[in-house]
């Protein structure tokens, strides 16, 4: 059975249950396997974002408009 066809079978299985404790079952099985972005980045790239975040909590930072205004010569 291709992927596709299963999760189309799980689909019609989840529209027809009511079997709520089921349900909450198969929501945490997923809440458990996805995956956080945050550590799918490199450690360089996060520190980058927290740099930034450390910038912006303490007003360090160029507004869009701003940016965007240097940038409009060459759009």
């Amino acid at each position: 059975m291709s992927i596709e066809a299963t999760k189309l079978e799980l689909i019609q299985i989840l529209l027809q249950t009511q079997n709520e404790h089921l349900l909450s079952k198969l929501k945490e099985v997923f809440d458990e396997e996805q995956i956080d972005w945050w550590f799918e980045m490199s450690k360089e790239e996060q520190e980058e974002i927290k740099t930034g975040l450390d910038q912006a909590d303490k007003s360090n930072f160029i507004a869009n408009e701003t940016v965007m205004k240097r940038f409009d010569k060459w759009h």
